[in-house]
């Protein structure tokens, strides 16, 4: 071969392997603008409830797999009561799993820093994946935040080359800081926006407002001449509901007593959550006698019927209340303290409805 013909062949080459990198390059940035077109629609979401379609739907049909499940760890319960005050259970998503504790799921869980490519295995993985058919590997998509692992979006297909240990996973990677950021994002906004003066679980309002709406009332009853009414109700038994059937029948506990005490309370009245399975009434420009009335409806409507929990079982429940009242005059200047005393005064009055055998109400004795 003559120098011509062995330059001719030298450039040939270079030639072919610089139309292959264009096409490897051009396949690199599509890659690329589709992760990022992901991301965006990630980051775009407005609301929880969408994140979560996003992250499973989403990258379901944009990454062409057969199965996407979303595994996140909720010790505290935060995000089943942001998803149900939102009117969209956890359990309303197919493909979402919303876990106490990550502890014995998935062998990966143990050290999942980096996403985890690998034969699907039913014995590791059914129990993130439950509805995986045919599933022959996996990609499993860390979700953490501070260092501490949230979750995971797991991938799987029926394509046993699809997610392999030899598979690059960049992309992966950073679609996994992305989910974890929108994810720790739309719970704070979520919570911010329901927090302040507002109990998440059951819509209603919390200890914060009470505590305002109590000086207010307090004053307008001074002002007025009139008189303040502190019911406080407490369910009894509680912890045998949490005991026998888990947290969420708890909270579905809670969540219907709510709903039964504000369909016999007045607009004009002061609900709130007060803590746990506290709750308290304000009835302004109301005397004990009413007051009285009031309770026992209350009290019976409670205890009417069972409450269906999430486990399809039923449980039936009773709840004690203490009634307290007060008249605040022209010399009462110090309202916090007053109103503080108020609810104390009721607080002691349920404690004695508890101590006479619970499902009753008494009023508070001076």
């Amino acid at each position: 071969m003559t120098s011509r013909e062995e330059l001719e062949a030298q450039l040939g080459a270079t030639r072919r392997r610089l139309e292959e990198l264009t096409v490897e390059v051009a396949r690199n940035d599509e890659i690329m603008e589709r992760a990022q077109r992901r991301e965006l629609r990630l980051l775009q979401a407005e609301s929880f409830e969408a994140l979560i379609l996003g992250l499973i739907d989403g990258l379901r049909i944009s990454y062409g797999v057969d199965y996407v499940s979303l595994v996140l760890c909720d010790p505290d319960h935060d995000i089943r009561h942001l998803l149900l005050a939102n009117g969209t259970p956890a359990e309303d998503f197919a493909h979402l799993l919303v876990v106490e504790s990550m502890s014995g799921l998935a062998p990966q869980y143990i050290a999942l820093e980096q996403p985890w490519l690998g034969v699907f295995a039913a014995c590791d993985h059914q129990l993130i994946c439950p509805h995986a058919v045919d599933a022959r590997s996996i990609a499993m998509i860390p979700l953490s935040h501070r260092g501490k692992l949230l979750g995971s979006i797991n991938l799987c297909s029926s394509d046993p080359l699809r997610f392999t240990h030899e598979h690059a996973s960049d992309f992966l990677a950073h679609l996994g800081v992305i989910a974890s950021f929108c994810i720790e994002n739309t719970i704070n906004r979520a919570r911010l926006l329901r927090s302040g003066f507002t109990d998440v679980l059951t819509g209603w309002h919390n200890r914060r407002y009470l505590t305002v709406r109590t000086n207010e009332e307090l004053a307008r009853a001074r002002r007025d001449g009139s008189k303040l009414v502190c019911l406080m109700l407490d369910i009894d038994y509680f912890k045998q509901v949490n005991d026998t059937w888990g947290h969420a029948a708890g909270d579905a506990v809670l969540r219907e007593l709510a709903q039964r005490i504000e369909m016999q309370v007045r607009a004009s009245d002061v609900a709130a959550r007060y803590g746990g399975e506290e709750f308290v009434v304000l009835l302004p420009n109301t005397d004990v006698t009413s007051a009285s009335r009031l309770a026992e409806r209350i009290r019976k409507e409670i205890a009417a019927s069972p409450i269906a929990l999430p486990s399809g079982d039923s449980v039936r429940i009773t709840a004690s209340i203490g009634i307290a009242e007060v008249s605040p005059g022209p010399a009462d200047k110090d309202l916090k303290t007053l109103g503080d005393s108020l609810i104390a005064r009721a607080d002691v009055a349920l404690y004695a409805a508890k101590s006479a055998g619970r499902d009753r109400v008494v009023v508070e004795t001076a």
